[in-house]
């Protein structure tokens, strides 16, 4: 089987926070239940807060849930249902932050929690890039292998839309 080489995304940077098995079985597009609870509301909520701000802007492999311009400066949001998985989050818009500033933009991030009513700024600084380039880098071997990680009983496999997958 040839191995063909899947880019690094912010999606991959969440879940490997979360889940090896399931950056594997999303890099190699083996989709979940889309009929999930926890996808619709997370859908819902994607949707239907933050009215105001431009919504989903897309540069290289990267997709940021909102954004604006603020005293001349871009500001990217990431809007999550839960703070519960806020490593993950601040990983994922850090990912977003160092892909913006590689193509020479700068921007500051906020983490958003709307049902919660909370904000997180999110600074790119050494220690964050020398993390994500360790994560890169894990995420890759993880995605040559030629099958998933086995899977492991964690907190998030009770929401998991891959649940029916690893257990049934």
């Amino acid at each position: 089987m040839e191995y063909v080489m899947v880019p690094v995304t912010g999606t991959l940077i969440w879940y490997y926070y979360i889940c090896q098995r399931e950056v594997w079985l999303i890099g190699h597009q083996i989709t979940p239940d889309q009929s999930d609870s926890n996808i619709s509301l997370g859908r819902y909520i994607h949707e239907n807060s933050y009215d105001r701000e431009r919504k989903e802007l897309v540069i290289g492999h990267s997709k940021m849930d909102v954004f604006r311009v603020s005293n001349g400066e871009l500001v990217v949001g990431e809007v999550k249902k839960s703070s519960k998985y806020s490593q993950s989050a601040r990983m994922q818009l850090a990912f977003y932050l160092m892909e913006l500033q590689d193509r020479g933009i700068k921007a500051r991030g906020e983490l958003r929690f709307p049902q919660e009513k909370k904000l997180e700024e999110v600074v790119l600084d050494e220690n964050i890039l020398e993390e994500l380039g360790r994560a890169s880098q894990a995420i890759t071997q993880i995605l040559s292998l030629q099958r998933p990680p086995e899977p492991k009983k964690i907190n998030f496999c009770k929401n998991c839309a891959y649940a029916e997958f690893c257990w049934a």
